[in-house]
């Protein structure tokens, strides 16, 4: 016998056969019998095998699936990433691809699967895909996200999906490729609706938020009718709703659903047996989606609203860009006020006060300015008002009184033989209220040595009228101490004579409009100054003098107007006759020349 081995017997080669059928027997049974749908694919793309739970899955029977273009069962084809990624896998040149896709069921129902596409083990060729059912994870994504998303009491998205659209709206892709480019903003506020929580209670606020839902649904509805897109209804919080509208066809559309909007909450509202009336305020903006931010938006919406307030409520406004620029100079003044005053930015000019009978100078007003690095010369009347609301008027006008009566005082020093002219300086009634006026202007005038009978403030008629407590008294003590106190604008305000008896004034300005009506004007027959005007001018300046007061007439601007003045008995003029107001050294040269003369400019 031979010593050499010839290799396995035929019966071990059976063995081992009947080994490898039985796992891929039992490999087949597995693969068909597995709770997740799946199906081996080819390295061609079609499938070889796909099991029971998958055609369950897609509602037809597994065994027609085979042979099938695996990629078209789940659409790995719809998108072009899954799509390069899928042939890739089934190259060999990429080791798995996982992406979602939203699947129609044969009966007609929505299924949404994870499908998963990884090569076989044992390096067989071809793929294995897997399908899983996440529709239920889904549907409850979405229910949590509906939740994040709405608003509990209206039901309405919320603030975070409504900046969500609107952000999506402004993104270029949205409308540069259709639509009409525009987007539209209407951003409601209803008038009084804390009075309603206070004395009906939250409960009752709630349900009236929600019947105002309600109705802002139903215009955005009817409104959208025949028209690609639906307004947005949200609820931005508390009583605040907003209606965005996607490519919007200009401000009429806005206007007309803002209009709507109002007429649908004038409906009295009849809520657990209490009826109730109600208004709104919108702030209407509707503008090219290019170049606008969601923050731009709902800050020109949320100034358009607050005008709409301010305006007198139960209205809509639209948004003005000259409205908004003047606001916003308001805001860019007012917060750079009180640095302005310790920069220096202001200064004083002066206008001549002439004696009408002969023509000399008898004094000046103080006028203040401000040299704003940004916008140019200001004058008061674009700060003025700013300065009383944040209380600065108080810093200001101590500034003013300050320098004013310096200055009256050099003029006095540089002009010893001229009678020594006297300076007027308005004064704000809050410095009354706000600041110790009498203090600050007896400690003025002692370290600039003017005189008090050198110094006169000016209070408007309104500021004065039904003064009492501390404003009279420091108004007293003010005349007491020999300060002169007129009255500007007179004429103007409350007309009350009543209060020039009681009161320390030694003088009345009577406001320009009456002198304006002393023009002259071409008739038929000569010329003629306005009667009425000049009838009641003189009746003022005859009761001023009864009462030891004298008079002083503004915006005098023509020879005829200084005549007529002086021919009724009037003391003073003001006005650009005599001169502007102009830098302190101009003064100094009309009190060298004293050129003034009765009439003449």
């Amino acid at each position: 016998m031979s010593g050499t081995s010839e290799g396995p017997t035929p019966a071990a080669d059976l063995d081992r056969s009947a080994v490898t059928d039985s796992h891929h027997t039992t490999y087949h049974r597995v693969f068909a019998a597995a709770p997740l749908a799946m199906a081996v694919v080819g390295s061609d793309g079609l499938v070889v095998h796909a099991n029971t739970a998958l055609g369950e899955l897609l509602g037809t029977d597994p065994d027609t699936l085979t042979g099938r273009v695996a990629a078209d069962l789940v659409d790995l084809s719809s998108d072009a990433r899954s799509w390069h990624a899928y042939r890739e896998v089934l190259r060999g040149r990429q080791a798995r691809l996982r992406c979602t896709r939203r699947l129609k069921h044969r009966e007609g129902h929505p299924v949404w699967v994870q499908v998963t596409v990884a090569p076989l083990t044992g390096g067989e060729p071809g793929v294995l895909m897997s399908v899983a059912d996440i529709s239920a994870r889904r549907e409850l994504q979405a229910r949590l996200r509906h939740l994040q998303m709405h608003d509990p009491v209206t039901r309405l998205p919320n603030r975070t999906l409504f900046f969500e659209r609107l952000t999506a709206a402004l993104e270029a892709e949205s409308y540069e490729q259709s639509g009409t480019g525009r987007i539209g903003l209407c951003y409601l506020d209803l008038d009084g609706f804390k009075a309603v929580n206070d004395t009906l209670g939250h409960r009752f606020g709630d349900r009236l938020l929600a019947a105002v839902a309600e109705r802002l649904t139903l215009v955005a509805d009817e409104t959208g009718y025949a028209r690609a897109v639906t307004p947005l209804v949200a609820r931005l919080g508390g009583d605040e709703f907003a209606l965005l509208v996607e490519d919007s066809t200009g401000t009429e559309q806005l206007a007309d659903l803002a209009e709507s909007a109002l007429k649908a909450l004038e409906e009295p509202f009849d809520l657990a047996g209490q009826r109730l009336s109600l208004t709104a305020s919108i702030g209407v903006v509707e503008r090219h989606a290019a170049g606008t931010t969601a923050t731009g938006l709902m800050q020109a919406a949320d100034t358009t609203l607050y005008w709409a307030k301010a305006d007198g409520k139960g209205r809509w406004t639209l948004f003005d860009p000259e409205r908004n620029a003047h606001r916003m100079t308001r805001q860019a003044l007012s917060s750079t006020l009180r640095p302005a005053i310790e920069r220096g930015e202001f200064a004083l000019e002066y206008q001549p006060l002439v004696a009408m009978e002969d023509g000399r100078l008898n004094g000046v007003e103080a006028l203040i300015r401000w040299h704003h690095p940004q916008f140019g010369t200001l004058t008061p009347n674009r700060f003025i008002g700013l300065a009383e609301e944040d209380g600065s008027i108080v810093q200001l006008g101590r500034w003013a009184l300050a320098t004013a009566c310096r200055q009256a005082r050099r003029w006095q020093l540089d002009h010893p033989g001229e009678p020594p002219i006297f300076v007027s300086v308005n004064v704000a009634v809050r410095q009354v209220w706000d600041s110790d006026l009498v203090a600050d202007v007896a400690e003025t005038l002692a370290e600039t040595g003017l005189a008090p009978h050198l110094l006169q403030l000016e209070l408007t008629e309104s500021a004065v009228m039904g003064s009492a407590g501390r404003p009279l008294q420091a108004l007293q003590a003010l005349s007491d101490m020999g300060v002169h106190i007129a009255i500007d604008d007179f004429g103007t305000g409350y007309s009350n004579l009543a209060y020039l008896s009681r009161l320390p004034v030694s003088a009345l300005k009577l406001d320009g409009s009456f002198v304006r009506g002393f023009q002259y004007e071409e008739a038929a027959k000569g010329t003629m100054a306005n009667p009425a005007d000049e009838v009641i001018v003189e009746a003022m300046i005859q009761l001023a003098h009864r009462l030891g007061l004298t008079v002083t007439a503004e915006c005098v601007e023509t020879s005829a107007q200084a005549t007529r003045l002086r021919r009724i008995g009037c003391d003073t003029g003001q006005g650009w006759l005599y001169s502007r107001p102009v830098p302190p050294d101009r003064i100094s040269e009309l009190l060298d020349t004293q050129t003034y003369a009765v009439g003449n400019p």
